[in-house]
């Protein structure tokens, strides 16, 4: 397979949905319910994660049902950066890392990208030698990699971290990492990937405790299974891994996005509208159902993959702490302050997952929204209405908030900060578009200054 990307992102034929259009903006016509079937795409967090996992297999991998996303455009670039072959059509994406043999990732891209950092330990168990820049992503807290860090060097890896550049080789003749018992201070998600990846190709035995139990590395597991390697326990707090020489091609599915689902499922609630979604893994979405019936939404499950919300009769205010999985996912906070600050009465949110991710609360009372932030606890006192005004996204969640909130809200809302919403959301506007909700895409010069300009669909 040559080492060249087909089908990039920017290539879709709707220009105005391209993640490469940072400067548009977002224009809601709020107050309209909606109605309809709304197609859930592969998981964000799972289908980053299985591109680096596929570094660790000699062979052609297949994955399927990858979301349209700019996040995933700038892994496969990463990729194609380390020499791997790349390749796309449609929800498909080919990758071949059988003469990837460049250990060094571009800064300018794993800066950007978070979980780019993480194909450290697929890089590691390959070549024996990794360089990989410090990471990026949305400015939401300090998330260290540390116990990456700590793990890498308790399989005998020498870990140096210098101007910006974890720096990682494995000494000795075979330059084979070695089985190791690790213990996380915290239930990491990228850590727990990372070492993961790395174990699977490790001389003997590898134990994970206090591992992270979300879905999404699961589905790394049982990517990994399907490629041969030897892993036990995924899903829970211990996780044994028990190294192979090498893996071997696969076709691979990745799992429904639980954080778009549970997004229109806030859709749903705050426009008091009918929607089904599907596919979606009901489990997956356990803490967000409960919290939404808690507050007077009836949630159906019709069939095995597939979630009805209809109209609430009342929302009612509720209390969340977000917590790792299976807790309340951090992810969800933002699109429930959204529907929280509509409900009936005051509530509370604590986020204790990360420090930084309540900026959104000043935006939603742009909107008319009635939130107080104090550290790291918002209180939210409902109001009957939110109004039309101008804002902006900070973060991915946090613009996927203002989007939620705008289609409650009367009158229009122009939301800035697209490029954010695109590294997670698959066509976002495109599926609100199809269930009837008043929303377009422009770029700011085409922003109508005054708020009440009537709706014109696209064309």
């Amino acid at each position: 397979m040559e080492g060249r990307l087909i089908s990039p992102l920017s290539g879709l034929s709707d220009a105005k949905s391209s993640p490469e259009a940072d400067s548009s903006v977002l224009q809601i016509w709020g107050g309209h319910p909606l109605q309809g079937h709304v197609k859930i795409s592969g998981a964000k967090n799972s289908a980053l994660v299985l591109m680096a996992g596929a570094l660790l297999c000699s062979e052609d991998c297949r994955i399927r049902n990858v979301p349209m996303l700019a996040d995933v455009e700038r892994m496969s670039q990463v990729l194609l950066a380390l020499g791997v072959g790349v390749k796309r059509d449609g929800e498909v994406l080919d990758i071949n890392a059988k003469d990837f043999a460049t250990s060094k990732a571009p800064y300018e891209l794993v800066t950007q990208l978070r979980a780019s950092f993480f194909a450290i330990g697929s890089i590691l168990a390959r070549l024996g030698v990794a360089q990989m820049p410090l990471p990026g992503g949305c400015a939401i807290g300090a998330r260290p990699v540390d116990l990456h860090v700590r793990g890498l060097q308790a399989m005998g890896a020498e870990v140096q971290i210098e101007h910006g550049i974890c720096n990682a080789y494995v000494p000795g003749s075979n330059r084979r990492l070695k089985g190791a018992k690790i213990y996380l201070d915290s239930p990491s998600v990228g850590a727990t990937e990372t070492l993961m990846m790395a174990a699977t190709l490790a001389d003997g035995e590898t134990l994970i405790e206090n591992a992270a139990r979300e879905p999404e590395v699961v589905d790394l597991a049982n990517f990994c299974k399907s490629m041969g390697a030897k892993i036990q326990g995924a899903g829970t707090s211990t996780i044994t891994i028990v190294g192979v020489e090498k893996l071997h091609s696969t076709d691979y599915t990745v799992i429904p996005d639980r954080i778009e689902a549970g997004t229109f499922l806030t859709a749903g609630a705050i426009t008091r509208s009918d929607l089904l979604l599907s596919p979606v893994v009901p489990e997956h979405l356990l803490p967000v159902i409960a919290k939404l019936r808690e507050m007077g939404v009836p949630i159906i499950e019709e069939g095995t993959n597939s979630l009805r919300i209809k109209p609430a009769d009342a929302l009612k205010a509720a209390d969340i702490e977000t917590l790792p999985h299976p807790g309340f996912p951090t992810d969800m906070q933002a699109p429930f302050m959204s529907l929280m600050a509509v409900a009936d009465g005051d509530s509370l949110i604590n986020e204790t997952v990360f420090e930084n991710r309540l900026r959104h609360a000043s935006e939603l009372n742009r909107l008319g929204a009635d939130i107080r932030v104090k550290g790291n606890i918002a209180f939210i006192r409902g109001v009957p209405v939110l109004s039309g005004a101008p804002v902006i996204g900070s973060d991915l969640r946090a613009a996927a908030a203002l989007v939620v909130a705008g289609l409650a809200a009367s009158g229009l809302t122009t939301i800035k900060g697209l490029q954010f919403l695109d590294r997670g959301y698959d066509r976002l506007d495109l599926k609100l578009l199809s269930v009837g909700a008043k929303i377009k895409r422009v770029s700011e010069a085409e922003t109508e200054a005054d708020e009440t300009a009537p709706y014109l669909a696209p064309k």
